[in-house]
Parts: C-alpha cells; sequence; structure tokens
C-alpha cells in the first residue's frame, strides 16, 4: 500500500461527496469518489401527524425547499447530521434515537406512540424496520415518499480498481451503496474481480444495516464505527487502513 491509502467513498455528488473528500484528504488518505446515489425528488412534502420522522438530510432539505413545516407536530431525527438540517431549516427537533438507525428510532419511540398518528418522510428505500417497528407500537403510521434514489449511469470506476487491486479501503455509507457498487461492477464485467478486490481492502461499513447488506453479498466487513456518521467511518477505515498497511510492511 501507499503511505497515503485510496479510500473509495459513495455519496450523492454534491456537497456531501466534497465533505466526504476532505474528511478522508484531511486524515492522509486519498479520496477515490464514485457517487453511487442519484436523488429525484417527488414533489411530495410530509403528511400532518403528531409525530414526523425525518431519516435524511436530503428528506429535510427537500421538505423545507416546499415550504413544508412541522408545526407543532414532535419532530423526530434519525442522527445529528439530519438534526441539523432541520435546525438549520428553521425547526426545532425533538427527539434523537441513542443509535441512528430505523431500529434506534423504534427503541426512541415504541413507548410514545401507541394510538399515536407518526408520518415517516423519507427516500423510496427505506427500511422496513421502522415501519413494522412502529406499528407494533400501536402508532398509526404512514409514510411519504419525498425523493427516489437511483443510480448514476457514470457510476463504476471504483468497482474497476477494485478489481484491479487498486483500493485500499471502501467506506460504504448505506446498504444501497452496496448494491449499485455490485450491479455497477456486474455492468462492467468486473464483479467477481471486484469482490475479490474487496478481500484485500479494508471494507468499512457506516452502521449495522450496511453491515448486514454487505455481508449478504459475499463482503467481509472489517469495521463500523460506534457513531453512525460518515466523519466517524472515515477515521475507523483510514486508520484500519493504516494498520494493515504497517502488518504487509513487518512481513
Amino acid at each position: 500500500m501507499s503511505d497515503a491509502p485510496r479510500v473509495a467513498v459513495f455519496r450523492p455528488n454534491d456537497e456531501r461527496i466534497e465533505d466526504a473528500m476532505a474528511a478522508l484528504a484531511s486524515l492522509g488518505a486519498d479520496p477515490v469518489a464514485d457517487p453511487m446515489l442519484a436523488i429525484e425528488p417527488t414533489g411530495e412534502t410530509p403528511a400532518d401527524a403528531s409525530y414526523v420522522v425525518v431519516t435524511s438530510k436530503t428528506g429535510v432539505e427537500l421538505a423545507a425547499d416546499a415550504g413544508w413545516d412541522p408545526g407543532d407536530a414532535t419532530l423526530v431525527a434519525i442522527g445529528p447530521a439530519t438534526a441539523a438540517a432541520a435546525h438549520d431549516a428553521g425547526w426545532t427537533v425533538d427527539i434523537v434515537p441513542e443509535e441512528y438507525t430505523s431500529a434506534g428510532l423504534v427503541a426512541a419511540l415504541r413507548d410514545r406512540v401507541d394510538g399515536v398518528s407518526v408520518e415517516v418522510a423519507r427516500s423510496d428505500h427505506g427500511s422496513e424496520v421502522l415501519l413494522d417497528g412502529l406499528a407494533e407500537a400501536g402508532a398509526d403510521v404512514t409514510e411519504t415518499v419525498l425523493y427516489r434514489l437511483t443510480r448514476p449511469a457514470a457510476a463504476g470506476d471504483s468497482a474497476v480498481a477494485a478489481a484491479g487491486g487498486e483500493l485500499d479501503a471502501v467506506a460504504f455509507t448505506s446498504s444501497l451503496t452496496v448494491a449499485h457498487f455490485l450491479e455497477a461492477a456486474a455492468e462492467r464485467g468486473v464483479r467477481d474481480a471486484a469482490l475479490a478486490g474487496l478481500d484485500e481492502a479494508i471494507v468499512g461499513a457506516i452502521g449495522a444495516p450496511t453491515a448486514e447488506t454487505a455481508a449478504e453479498h459475499g463482503i467481509d466487513v472489517d469495521v463500523v464505527p460506534d457513531e453512525a456518521a460518515f466523519d466517524a467511518l472515515a477515521t475507523a477505515v483510514v486508520d484500519a487502513a493504516g494498520m494493515s498497511a504497517d502488518a504487509t510492511d513487518a512481513e
């Protein structure tokens, strides 16, 4: 490996990929940007409910741009980044779960929502864990799809790099980035070689659901940070890549 590990990152092609690359570079890595998600707004806004759950910065920004406001609803944000976007929109966030996942949201809300209306506003690829868990807790659950997540036509350079043994690490930030990486690899005819390349690299997943998806596709995950945030993932991946490099040099 080189002194600066090459780390592939898959965030959407906006300020998120720029911020991710800057974070990796600040840690001494050589970022390889390969956006695996494109955002297609539906034009919908959250429905009225006693509780409104937002699960991404993107969803918050789209709702705010459309003029939506939570009003008297109890606003629930899946994690700090989503909460920060809500604060930037001028909204008050009432609840952020301890664990920034669908399961964490269910745990935070299950004792509050029996017989209560709960609106979940998110992408078209949201986990059923959230809807099912809230329904089992007795909530009257509705869901509004604010945007669809698709794979950009140009995605896949990182898969080719992995197939060629040119990546030291990858940072998967959602289950969908895993699926899109493998789809892009298959389209380019390098799926098996890309999987072999990932076996030789450090694979990071932002949280347990993403790690589980990777495992289901035969990808061994090396690091999952304690906090489901990109900065934590970047640090964990770069640290692991550095330790791997030190071990290789010692052989």
